[in-house]
């Protein structure tokens, strides 16, 4: 779905409108997508441009759709262990941890960011699916004493190699010793914020947590625009070619109910992200051990696809996988995500293909909007495999 940027179109009043709405709709958004019930702006005219202001300087976003799950009462640590896979006691208070929600089956039900804020304190930063009433009925029918709720808080990130300059003249120099995933509780203005060092990006950033977001949230956003022009910070929307490069997968395109983190790359490979060993009995801990005994019959593969750009962001609509020896045969899978990067300078992205052809160098046919292209299986991360990048110290930027 698509909305001009012109003040009088029209708006859906069942579709939310993030804290920040009015104030990113000013620089002038090119088109909107509706995640988690809510307008989300995708970019700003030319998506590319945008790929190169989050490499070379430093970016706002709005990222208010990412609406929190707060988990809070005595049981809070028991029950938020038992959402997810990942063995929690090894969460310190004051971190933050990438984290599946999986489902009796082992399915993905989500991916938020968990941040941990108190020893029963909790948010998950969802990504693009309802996670509130599953936790909340969960916890219901266990009979547990935890509070449930999605609090008035809001998200912006602030991503580029410049961000901690930005971030400095906003909270001062100690704002750069945040370790990477890490969050602190700072206060603006006097508007109460979480500060975390985290992204969508795989670049040195930040995400700012807004309390009170629906009431400060444009404030919020001057501030920040305010002390980010003598760096020439640009507004963008969320970089689906930087992610790619980076093997940072999206839910509802990469990962989705039907798949489960053995098909992702994130059991096998990724152990911590699926702890069978850890005492805690997690929702889709017995399917998970299932399906590592057995193994899985498909797999999400890096692929670098030849020929004409696919685009700044193709979701896998129009994007399927044959048999390089069948290109017109029978379709073995999907390219869940796709995108032409200008570093490596040619298709990248990942695709679902059977567990025959997860090998990298298996040679694919790929049917793009431009018709059939030749594809080869690749390793992912495509770029800074191991995250140094948005690792380093944000002092050293």
């Amino acid at each position: 779905m698509s909305v001009n940027s012109n003040p009088g179109v029209l708006l859906y009043p069942r579709i939310r409108k993030s804290p920040f709405f009015y104030a990113s709709r000013r620089h002038g958004v090119a088109m909107y997508s509706v995640y988690n019930h809510t307008y989300h702006p995708r970019h700003y005219g030319d998506p590319v441009a945008e790929y190169w202001a989050l490499l070379e300087g430093v970016t706002l976003w709005d990222v208010g759709v990412e609406r929190q799950v707060e988990i809070t009462g005595p049981d809070a640590f028991e029950f938020t262990n038992m959402l997810v896979p990942r063995d929690l006691t090894k969460c310190k208070v004051g971190q933050c941890k990438y984290v599946f929600v999986t489902g009796t089956d082992g399915g993905i039900l989500n991916d938020p960011v968990l941040l941990r804020l108190g020893e029963n304190h909790f948010w998950l930063s969802l990504a693009d699916s309802d996670v509130l009433m599953w936790a909340k009925a969960l916890a219901h029918g266990l009979g547990m004493d935890v509070d449930i709720r999605e609090p008035d808080v809001g998200p912006v990130q602030v991503q580029g190699p410049k961000s901690g300059a930005v971030m400095a003249d906003l909270f001062g120099e100690s704002i750069l010793d945040i370790p990477y995933y890490y969050a602190v509780e700072r206060e603006l203005a006097g508007m109460r914020v979480v500060v975390s060092r985290t992204g969508y990006t795989a670049e040195l950033g930040y995400e700012i947590y807004l309390h009170d977001a629906s009431h400060e949230g444009v404030r919020l956003w001057d501030a920040i625009w305010e002390a980010g022009e003598p760096h020439d910070l640009t507004v963008i929307g969320p970089c689906h070619i930087r992610r790619i490069e980076a093997g940072i997968l999206s839910w509802g395109c990469d990962i989705t109910a039907d798949t489960n983190p053995f098909e992702v790359g994130y059991g096998f490979e990724k152990t911590w992200m699926v702890d069978l060993d850890q005492e805690a009995d997690f929702i889709g801990k017995d399917a998970l051990r299932r399906i590592k005994q057995d193994g899985v019959s498909r797999k999400l593969v890096g692929v670098r696809i030849d020929g004409p750009s696919v685009g700044s962001f193709n979701d896998g609509a129009m994007i399927d996988v044959f048999e390089v020896h069948d290109p017109h045969g029978l379709r073995i899978g999907e390219v869940t995500s796709a995108a032409h990067s200008p570093r490596v300078e040619g298709n990248i992205g990942y695709a679902m293909v059977p567990i025959a052809y997860q090998e990298p160098g298996t040679e694919l046919v790929v049917r793009t909007q431009h018709g059939p292209q030749q594809a080869v299986v690749s390793e992912k991360p495509f770029l800074d495999p191991t995250k140094d990048i948005p690792k380093r110290l944000a002092r050293s930027a």
